[in-house]
């Protein structure tokens, strides 16, 4: 059940970007691979499996990342929900027959087959080969591969959006949104709704067993939100100050004014320098 708890004690000016040091998380993307890890890879035999996924996009995720390259992952890689969205790039280690740099997938689904970490679609399982050996790959089944979560590069530089369920109920206060097009390279693991112009009062969501955030005391009105990302050791949060207008709808996407740049380390893995990274609070 959802509930209220005191907003944080932080000072923020709207607009502002208040710049603070985090143990863990990077700014940038680009400085820092993450562990390079090695498993297995099949592919989705049949379309279908592609709608249903777990994380609860159902037919809009073929349309999500890259022309449809998606994955159902691991549930040590699905989080409970909390690894939807993320991308992975992966490489197959028969050099022979396979592109150097591999291809990149967002994860869709949960995969529950314990023969392989990631189960892809056949545009993404494809797409790892040389020319000419598209369909030899097919054939093979499944692959050995190197893989690493890499930041997901959108075109056309969308910003963070929230989607707006259709199982929402404003009159009774239900209100369940999705997070899609979520950069960088962490993890949204706590969200708060507010009313626009408000400092305190804020209501926390809950997170089901998928990307779907939910509450059942969602105020009327405008309405704002914050949201914690991490990955690692710390987290960090975010304020979008206004993303659903009074009247939003069920079914409707909405632009949050920010996206997520933000990249972080992984357990067990050597840290990205020495020294803790500079990141910021964000509000739009």
């Amino acid at each position: 059940m959802a509930g209220r708890h005191p907003h944080p004690h932080h000072h923020l000016l709207v607009g502002a970007v208040l710049i603070f040091t985090i143990a863990g998380v990077s700014s940038s993307v680009s400085g820092c691979d993450s562990c390079v890890h090695q498993t297995k890879v099949s592919y989705f035999s049949n379309a279908s499996a592609l709608l249903s996924g777990a994380c609860g996009y159902g037919s809009r995720a073929v349309g999500l990342y890259d022309g449809g390259r998606i994955a159902a992952a691991a549930p040590a890689i699905f989080k409970d929900g909390a690894g939807c969205g993320a991308c992975y790039q992966m490489s197959c280690k028969d050099t022979s027959m396979c592109k150097k740099e591999g291809t990149t997938v967002m994860v869709t689904d949960l995969n529950t087959n314990n023969q392989t970490h990631f189960v892809i679609s056949s545009r993404a399982f494809m797409a790892m080969a040389k020319q000419g050996n598209e369909r030899h790959l097919l054939k093979l089944g499944i692959l050995e591969v190197d893989y690493k979560r890499v930041a997901c590069d959108y075109y056309k530089n969308k910003n963070l959006a929230i989607r707006v369920e259709e199982s929402s109920q404003k009159h009774n206060n239900y209100l369940a949104i999705k997070f899609l097009y979520q950069a960088g390279q962490t993890e949204i693991v706590s969200v708060d709704v507010a009313q626009v112009g408000e400092s305190s009062g804020w209501t926390f969501m809950t997170r089901k067993h998928n990307a779907v955030w939910e509450t059942s005391q969602a105020p009327t009105g405008a309405l704002q939100f914050r949201f914690v990302v991490t990955a690692g050791y710390d987290g960090k949060w975010y304020w979008a100050k206004k993303v659903l207008p009074s009247n939003w709808q069920n079914g409707v996407t909405y632009d949050s004014g920010l996206q997520i740049t933000d990249t972080a380390e992984e357990a067990g893995c050597s840290p990205c320098g020495g020294n803790p990274a500079t990141a910021a609070y964000v509000q739009n």
